[in-house]
Parts: C-alpha cells; sequence; structure tokens
C-alpha cells in the first residue's frame, strides 16, 4: 500500500513538472507588468534624494568641492566617487518622484564633472528618490541614447515636475530591438511612455 501511495505521488509529481510548471512559468511572467504602481511622492523635506555615482577621474583633487555642488539644493544625500579609470558611462538615471529642479542641476553638474548625458535609464528601474550620475549597473536594454538637443529639452527652464517626467520617460524608452550575439532580438526591457 505504502509503494502503491509512493508511486502515485512520483508520477503527480513528475506530471506536475513537465506540464504545472511550465504554464505557471509562462503566467508570472505575463502577468508581471514592467510599469509600476503609481504612489504618491513624498516631499523631499521627508525624503530626501540620494544621489549616486561617479565624477571623472581628472577632477579627483577637486572632489570634495564638487561633492558639495551636487547637493547644494538641500534635501539630498550626495554618495558620489571618483571614478577609478578613464571617463565615466554616459549615463543618467532619474527616480519619478525627484523634483524638476534637483534633476535639471544634477544633469548640469553631471555633464560638467562626468564625461556628460548621452543615455536615460527607464523609471522603472529606479528607486523614486534617487539620481544616478555616470552609473555602470544598468544594462544597454533599460537604456536609451539622447540626442545633445533632447538633454536641452530636459534643462528648459520653468518645466513643472509633471512634464519633466513625461518627457524623461518619452525619451528614455529603449528601441524595440537590441544587439545580442550579433543579431537584432527584442528588448523585453521596454517601458512605455504615460
Amino acid at each position: 500500500m505504502m509503494q502503491f501511495k509512493k508511486q502515485q505521488f512520483s508520477e503527480l509529481w513528475r506530471r506536475f513538472r513537465m506540464q504545472g510548471l511550465p504554464v505557471l512559468l509562462v503566467l508570472a511572467v505575463v502577468g508581471v507588468s514592467p510599469v509600476f504602481a503609481e504612489e504618491k511622492c513624498e516631499p523631499v523635506d521627508k525624503k530626501k534624494i540620494k544621489i549616486e555615482g561617479y565624477i571623472s577621474k581628472s577632477f579627483r583633487k577637486q572632489r570634495k568641492q564638487i561633492f558639495k555642488e551636487f547637493g547644494e539644493l538641500g534635501s539630498t544625500r550626495v554618495a558620489l566617487r571618483v571614478y577609478p579609470m578613464g571617463e565615466t558611462s554616459k549615463v543618467i538615471a532619474v527616480g519619478r518622484c525627484v523634483p524638476a529642479y534637483i534633476a535639471q542641476h544634477i544633469i548640469r553638474k553631471s555633464m560638467e564633472y562626468s564625461t556628460g548625458v548621452e543615455s536615460l535609464v527607464q523609471q522603472q528601474f529606479l528607486h523614486t528618490h534617487w539620481v544616478g550620475v555616470g552609473v555602470t549597473m544598468f544594462d544597454e536594454p533599460s537604456q536609451q541614447f539622447v540626442s545633445a538637443k533632447q538633454v536641452q529639452q530636459l534643462l528648459k527652464q520653468d518645466i513643472s515636475d509633471e512634464e519633466f517626467h513625461i518627457l524623461y520617460r518619452k525619451l528614455s524608452v529603449p528601441n524595440d530591438l537590441v544587439p545580442f550575439f550579433g543579431l537584432k532580438s527584442p528588448n523585453i526591457k521596454i517601458a512605455q511612455p504615460d
């Protein structure tokens, strides 16, 4: 009797692994949406903006003064480092709760003290109160190249926080196809603009 129950359990487990598990995996992948839940942003006086990343190695001697410049607007925590080799990455990442005036200040400073801004990271991969300067932790499918003209659109005077983030999300949507081992493959890291 015990042997029969073990065989039944063994057969059920084998069927589940062969049929049920793939179905559950497909449902999990399809059910997971890259869109983040829209929660109300806490004000920066309650939750500070963290600025993290790298400045160029050529500014090593002025680093303390530069770090102060990044945080001079207040309501920020600066955790920058000097990039140890060559030039920094040309990537900027702005969380969805970062006020436009702080984001613009950081973009200007990163253009001055890092290699520049040529790529934007999609907001769905970022903490809401976080800005990355010259960061290397995001892969290319989660980024989008931007022109100098598009960066200037982000730096436009008198742009509201909402307008800034709508434009940022629009400019940071990556290409539909990305290089993958010499081929063009569909990009699975695409967020749709609002």
